[in-house]
C-alpha cells in the first residue's frame, strides 16, 4: 500500500480506534512507552517506518533519510536514554525538507522552540539540552530494526501517532485494521450521539440484560457488547 493510501484510510481514523481495531483482530498491539508524547497537541501521523538506531551521532539519520522515501516516519531508536537528546532543529529541517512524514523518539529530543516553529510531527519522551558525549560503533543493522519501549519496529510495519500516543503495526494489514478501525469509530460515533439524545450508556448495551446473564452463565461484558454491535472496549 502506498503513503497516499495510507494517509487516505487513516486520516479520521484515532490510535484509539486503531488499537481496538488490532485487539478485535487479534493482532499483537505494538505502542511506543506512554512517555512518547507529540510536541503540541492535535499532531495526528501515519506512514511506513523509516528505523533508525541512534549511537551519538547523527550521521545515521541522514543515512536513513538518504534511503527514506517521502511519507516515511523516522523511528528514532536510543534505548530510552535520560541523559541525552538525540534529536534536534537540524535533523528536524532535514526530514521535512525529504518530505517525511513526523519524527518518533524512543529518547529525548532538543530545540524545542525550533521545533514548534518548524512544525513537522515530532514525538519524544520530552526535553534535555544536553546532546551526545559519545559515539559508539554502529551496528550493522542500525537502519533496519528499532525498538520503542517493548516494541520492534521495521521497515514492515506502519506508524500512526496522535495526541494519545503511537502505534505500530503491520504494513501488509492496514487495509484490514483501518477497514475494522473505521466500523468500531463509526459505532462511537452513533452511540455517542444517542447518549446526547438521552438515551444512557447503559440503556443501548442492555446493562441491566447483561447482569443477570453475567451472573447466571458468568459472560463477560466484552463478548456481551460483540453480541450487540456495540464498541465501548475490546
Amino acid at each position: 500500500m502506498d503513503t497516499r493510501e495510507l494517509q487516505r484510510l487513516y486520516a479520521d481514523l484515532t490510535t484509539p480506534h486503531v488499537a481496538d481495531a488490532i485487539t478485535r483482530l487479534g493482532l499483537p498491539v505494538r505502542h511506543a512507552p506512554a512517555g512518547v508524547r507529540p510536541l503540541w497537541t492535535g499532531s495526528h501521523i501515519v506512514g511506513p517506518a523509516r528505523p533508525a538506531r541512534h549511537f551519538g551521532s547523527v550521521d545515521v539519520f541522514l543515512e536513513a533519510v538518504e534511503h527514506a522515501r517521502p511519507g516515511d516516519v523516522l523511528v528514532v531508536d536510543n534505548g530510552g536514554r535520560d541523559d541525552e537528546a538525540c534529536v534536534g532543529d537540524l535533523v528536524a529541517l532535514e526530514v521535512q525538507r525529504a518530505q517525511l512524514a513526523g519524527i518518533v523518539i524512543w529518547g529525548l529530543h532538543r530545540d524545542s522552540r525550533e521545533l514548534r516553529d518548524i512544525r513537522l510531527p515530532v514525538f519524544s519522551q520530552g526535553a534535555l539540552p544536553v546532546g551526545p558525549q559519545r559515539v559508539d560503533a554502529q551496528e550493522p543493522d542500525a537502519l533496519t530494526r528499532a525498538r520503542c519501549g517493548h516494541a520492534t519496529v521495521t521497515g514492515e510495519d506502519v506508524v500512526l501517532g496522535d495526541d494519545d500516543g503511537v502505534l505500530f503495526f503491520p504494513a501488509d494489514r492496514a487495509s484490514d485494521i483501518a477497514g475494522t478501525a473505521t466500523a468500531i469509530r463509526d459505532t462511537e460515533r452513533a452511540q455517542a450521539t444517542r447518549m446526547r439524545l438521552g438515551e444512557t450508556l447503559r440503556e443501548q448495551t442492555r446493562f441491566t440484560d447483561y447482569l443477570a446473564v453475567r451472573d447466571k452463565e458468568g459472560i463477560t461484558f466484552r463478548r456481551h457488547l460483540r453480541a450487540l454491535g456495540g464498541a465501548v472496549e475490546e
